[in-house]
């Protein structure tokens, strides 16, 4: 042991948290923070996969329209083109995800009052396999409350933070789950000792009066000089269960739909939609995007790239040409979903067709919505070739509303609802 070091383990303690005696809860211990730790360990790779799916919707192969993410390297790997069935695919995936973390919020910080102590440790570097533990564990702390607070942000479009949200919550994911492996690697052993170390049907049956605090343990969780009891270890658990029951009956209904639509009390698109063939939940308005009349007016037209010579469509020609129709829902990055609505208009493949690449191997869908970050879109010639992939120009009998991409809209099975694209005015198909 080097002289400093030696050096600082030999003073004392600074005044607050860092002195032993600072954390005094009785239910604080090993156990505790296992059932903790065994949820997150059960929920955190579901989160993961699902959020890594989320991402491969996306198809960022297919260039800076699909995937912004600067200098992503080996971790916007890429294993597969994403399907286009079942049609309801991204609406599971997404709808786990979102609500999945939000319903984890409970537990999370649960589990970071359970281990407050260790934050706090005196010294704070004891080794270099200390310094390393150190290390994972402020990257899985920070990693964690940034990955949670900046997905939550999102869910209620509120973008305080600096830079893209889709390119912070990306790199924040890979720090964080580099983390959580690392801690996991530490520590499942010890995990799986405290929970063996008192069973939980006994925990279950113990009151206040019974509540003792657990031996002293090598992590210094357990108090050294407890206070009495407030509560019990199983009236921990229950506040923690009733928060994350709470939570996931006032969000769930955002993805699953129907009646429970309107208990998604946390949802902030349109929980009770008007009435009407339009009216279904609508991510952002034309007014909020800057969509204008003059821009979808009569003077609107499709323009259609491919092999030959330009094609150019007013919206009453595109009618005239024999219409599809595709029963679809609409599912958004935010966890929300709609019902299948019957969208009528050209299967994408026939205008593939119209323009000479009847086997194009992806299709740039152009928008009239003033730049930003989503006025383009590539879709991959599977998606353009599934039957039920639409030019759509009605829903659910009537015309569509501006707000729902009024002149023309995408429409793709499994498709997150951002490709989707709004107000169409090009589509070029390419080789």
């Amino acid at each position: 042991m080097s002289a400093a070091r030696r050096g600082l383990g030999r003073l004392p303690a600074p005044p607050g948290p860092f002195r032993s005696g600072f954390w005094r809860s009785p239910i604080r211990g090993p156990w505790l923070t296992s059932v903790f730790g065994l949820v997150l360990l059960a929920g955190i790779p579901v989160l993961f996969v699902t959020g890594a799916l989320s991402y491969a919707a996306y198809n960022p192969d297919l260039g800076v329209f699909n995937d912004q993410t600067p200098d992503k390297g080996l971790l916007g790997f890429y294993l597969f083109d994403w399907p286009t069935r079942p049609t309801w695919l991204y609406r599971l995936t997404q709808g786990v995800h979102v609500t999945l973390g939000v319903v984890l919020v409970p537990v999370l910080l649960a589990k970071l009052w359970s281990v407050i102590p260790k934050l706090f440790e005196w010294p704070p570097v004891r080794s270099p396999a200390h310094a390393l533990e150190r290390l994972s564990l402020l990257m899985l702390v920070g990693g964690a409350v940034f990955e949670f607070v900046t997905g939550i942000l999102n869910i209620q479009l509120h973008y305080v933070f600096p830079g893209s949200f889709y390119t912070l919550h990306f790199y924040g994911a890979w720090v964080f789950i580099a983390a959580f492996v690392i801690h996991v690697a530490l520590k499942l052993g010890r995990l799986v000792r405290a929970l063996r170390s008192r069973p939980l049907w006994r925990e279950l049956r113990t009151g206040v009066a019974g509540t003792r605090p657990e031996p002293p343990d090598q992590d210094g969780l357990v108090a050294v000089d407890p206070a009495p009891p407030t509560i019990a270890r199983r009236g921990a658990l229950a506040l923690v269960g009733a928060g994350s029951l709470a939570l996931l009956v006032v969000t769930a209904g955002q993805s699953i739909g129907g009646r429970l639509r309107s208990t998604a009390l946390l949802a902030p698109h349109n929980r009770a939609p008007a009435n009407g063939p339009n009216g279904f939940q609508v991510n952002k308005t034309a007014a909020a995007v800057g969509i204008t009349a003059a821009m979808v007016g009569p003077d609107w037209r499709l323009e259609l790239h491919g092999a030959g010579p330009v094609r150019v469509f007013t919206r009453e020609q595109l009618l005239a040409l024999p219409q599809r129709s595709a029963r679809l829902p609409i599912a958004c990055v935010e966890g929300w979903s709609t019902e299948d609505q019957s969208w009528s208009g050209l299967r994408l493949a026939d205008l593939a067709a119209m323009a000479g690449l009847p086997d194009a191997a992806d299709v740039l869908v152009e928008s009239v919505q003033p730049p930003g970050p989503y006025t383009s879109v590539v879709l991959r010639g599977n998606q353009i070739r599934d039957p039920l992939s639409l030019l759509a120009l009605h829903v659910n009998g009537v015309g569509l509303s501006l707000d729902h991409g009024y002149p023309a809209r995408i429409i793709v099975p499994a498709n997150p609802g951002v490709n989707n694209t709004k107000w169409v005015g090009r589509l070029t198909f390419r080789t």
